[in-house]
């Protein structure tokens, strides 16, 4: 693995976990919003990650270089994360009672979101830690760069 490998690794992380803090930002800013495009109550979102090293793994975990459309070197299966889907939480909305709410159901009861703010910030606090661990990572990376480039100078 070389250093770009090891940049692209770390640059792939920190755009997974600024998607991860801009959906969980999303739910806490719904975390009231009774009707949303579909109708019933906002749904809170989650963020569904996968790797990006599943064809090395098919592979025996050798990487496979070649040429890519655009005539760039391009790497298969030397590792990263991607998003691979951004889907609703399947938890039922809460029930509140609050006959006044103008989306009360007969009831009085208001379906609101299915979105704790509590642990949606614990989720963001540890989306904000990985996307911090990442960055030292990535400066780790380019401080060993320009060590080695020292070096070579002489």
């Amino acid at each position: 693995m070389g250093l770009f490998d090891a940049l692209a690794i770390s640059g792939s992380a920190l755009t997974a976990e600024r998607l991860r803090m801009d959906v969980i930002a999303d739910n806490l800013a719904n975390a009231e919003t009774t009707r949303s495009e579909t109708g019933g109550p906002y749904q809170r979102r989650l963020v569904v990650f996968a790797s990006r090293s599943f064809p090395a793994l098919l592979d025996g975990g050798r990487a496979t270089p070649g040429m890519n459309p655009a005539g760039r070197r391009q790497v298969a299966g030397l590792g990263g994360v991607r998003v691979a889907a951004i889907v609703n939480d399947p938890a039922p909305p809460r029930l509140v009672y609050n006959p006044g709410h103008p989306d009360a159901g007969p009831d009085g009861y208001v379906r609101m979101p299915n979105i704790n703010p509590v642990s949606e910030m614990v989720d963001l606090l540890a989306a904000s830690r990985a996307y911090e661990a990442n960055l030292a990572a990535l400066e780790t990376t380019k401080q060993l760069a320009l060590r080695t480039l020292d070096l070579l100078r002489g």
